[in-house]
This record gives structure tokens, C-alpha cells and sequence, in this order.
């Protein structure tokens, strides 16, 4: 596929590439073609530091084995995705309005003019035009449960996905405008850092050659890899590997059963600190302290539904409403 040049003037540095035009472009194609590269949406996740997403899962992604994984529908109205692109355009539009600059839809995945990084894609919500000091808006949203990430300023994965559209684009600046609650909006300027962009490129080519060599980057301990890993190996082969001589699998194995003791034993400390405060308190529905509370009150009752006792009185409602439960594989450590 042939890419063209970004409109750029003479000034800007590196002008970036157009290499698919996005307009009427259906989603499922430009799904694949994010597959060709590491656009900036992925950045962080590629370096290891997206908090949703990890390296491995986004690897699943990039060599198409992502098949298993669950996936976002884009039109789920319960979806933080859904009411990002919802609300993107009033995004852009309350920005130019306080900002007071122009700004405009690039309908492209933009590419990396140097050939050794052509892999570097970006897709920009708005580029702004007529300014001297900034080029690019990025909209965003936060809710009841994003909030808490822009307390102190601009997410590190969404500086990131910042710096890695300036890294693609050589535009010097860009603004992160975010819509906090549905009512409170923030306008954050991102300055050109070429330390962090050489820096940012280095880690990502190394996660482009886990998916050039087809090897997969290294579990994290997330819950993103959890799945991932549950995804790429889904049911076992009745083997068994010899590990006995693979000093650092042995030493990880050892480790594994001394944190799971001290895990045990914890707990065991919790419960016994808990039973305590609860036998002091009888019959009271809260403890106070210098340094805090405990409380221990009743829940309120609640139906629920028998489901052994109907299948008992009714035992032909299973044979009519069947429903089969895929096994999982299950790590147990001996």
C-alpha cells in the first residue's frame, strides 16, 4: 500500500504519511491495518506501562491471535469506548472554543516517514491549524472511575500516546483536552521531549520484533496477561516438561512456593486479628480507635434461588435447559 505525504510546511521537521485514508473506511479494515503497526493508542501498552493492557495482550493483538480475548463493542452504551467517540467531537469543539484555535479531522492512519520505522502509526483525533505554538489535539474522556488518573495532570500512557503521534507527525506540540464527569473539562499542553521520543522508539522496536520473530514478550503478572496467557494456551497436552535443570524456571518455582506460604500464613495472622476484634465487640455493630474503625454489621436478607432443591423437585428442567460451563485450566502447585 502506498503511503503519501502529510500536508506540512516547509518548517515542520519529518512531515508524516498518510497511509490509508480512514473516511469511509469500515472498522473491521482498519482493525487490520492497526495490525501492521504500533499506532499511538498502543504505545504505552508496547512499553509496558498501559494500566489496562499488557504486552502480551496487546502481542495477541499485532500476530492476530486475539480470537479468544474479549473484545469492546463499539457500540455499547455501557462502554467508556462508546461515550469517548460519542463525545469526541464536543471535545474538540468546547476546546476550540476556550483555545480559541481552528481545528480540523485528519481521516488517515498517519505512518513514520523513515522506512526503519515505517511500523509507527498514529491515528490523531484533530489536527489544530493557524497555530505556531501547538498542532495536535488529543480529546478524551474520564468518568466516575477514570477521574482518579488525571488528579495530578495527563495519565503516563496517554503522555505517551501523546508523544509517540509527535514522534510519528514531527509536530512540536499537542493539547490534551479531557472532559472529567461529564462536565469539567482540562486543557493539558504536551511539549516535544526528542529524549523521550528516542527513548519511547527504542522500547517499542523491541516489542515490534517480539511480533516480527513471532515471540511472545514476557507475562507481567496482570490481569491483562492472566487472560492473555489463558487465550494463547488454552488447553493443555497430557505432557509433562522437565524443568528440573532450567536454573532460573527452578529458582521462579521455589519463589512461587515461598510467597504462597507467606500469603498463607498471612491470612491465617488476618483471621485470627479479625476473631479477635469481633469477640471483643459481641454483640456492638462498631469498634472504634485512635487510628481508625471496625465495623460488623447484618446484611440484609435476600431471595435467592434454590437451584439444587428445584432440580430435585423438577429433574426434567435440566435435560430442557442445558447449559454447558468450558472447562478452564486450572495451575495448582504441589
Amino acid at each position: 500500500m502506498k503511503a503519501n505525504s502529510l500536508d506540512s510546511n516547509t518548517s515542520k521537521k519529518r512531515p508524516a504519511l498518510r497511509l490509508v485514508s480512514t473516511k469511509e473506511l469500515p472498522r473491521e479494515e482498519w482493525l487490520q491495518i492497526r495490525k501492521q503497526g504500533i499506532g499511538s493508542s498502543d504505545a504505552a501498552a508496547a512499553v509496558g506501562l498501559n494500566p489496562y493492557k499488557s504486552q502480551l495482550e496487546l502481542w495477541l493483538e499485532k500476530t492476530g491471535r486475539d480470537a479468544a480475548l474479549p473484545k469492546a463493542d463499539p457500540l455499547d452504551e455501557d462502554s467508556p469506548m462508546y461515550w469517548g467517540t460519542v463525545l469526541e467531537p464536543l471535545v474538540a469543539w468546547h476546546y476550540s472554543r476556550r483555545a480559541h484555535k481552528k481545528v480540523r479531522r485528519i481521516n488517515a492512519v498517519l505512518q513514520h516517514p523513515e522506512p526503519e520505522l515505517s511500523w509507527m502509526l498514529a491515528n490523531i483525533d484533530r489536527e489544530v491549524t493557524g497555530a505556531d505554538d501547538v498542532q495536535i489535539l488529543e480529546c478524551k474522556t474520564a468518568g466516575i472511575n477514570g477521574a482518579r488518573l488525571w488528579k495530578e495532570g495527563v495519565p503516563e500512557y496517554v503522555q505517551l500516546q501523546v508523544m509517540h503521534q509527535l514522534a510519528v507527525t514531527g509536530k512540536a506540540a499537542a493539547d490534551v483536552a479531557v472532559l472529567i464527569g461529564g462536565q469539567h473539562l482540562e486543557i493539558h499542553r504536551i511539549e516535544r521531549d526528542d529524549q523521550m521520543i528516542a527513548r519511547l522508539i527504542e522500547l517499542e522496536r523491541r516489542f515490534w520484533h517480539y511480533v516480527e520473530t513471532d515471540t511472545p514478550p514476557p507475562a507481567d503478572g496482570t490481569a491483562s496477561a492472566e487472560a492473555a496467557l489463558r487465550s494463547l494456551y488454552p488447553e493443555d497436552n497430557g505432557q509433562t516438561v522437565d524443568f528440573r535443570s532450567n536454573a532460573g524456571l527452578s529458582a521462579a518455582f521455589i519463589e512461587l512456593k515461598a510467597l504462597r506460604q507467606s500469603i498463607a500464613d498471612k491470612e491465617k495472622r488476618e483471621a485470627e486479628l479479625k476473631q479477635i476484634l469481633q469477640q471483643a465487640m459481641g454483640d456492638a455493630s462498631r469498634a472504634e480507635f485512635t487510628s481508625g474503625y471496625v465495623s460488623w454489621r447484618k446484611a440484609k436478607d435476600s431471595i435467592g434461588l434454590d437451584v439444587a432443591q428445584l432440580l430435585q423437585d423438577k429433574p426434567y428442567l435440566q435435560a430442557k435447559y442445558p447449559l454447558l460451563k468450558p472447562g478452564a485450566r486450572r495451575f495448582l502447585v504441589g
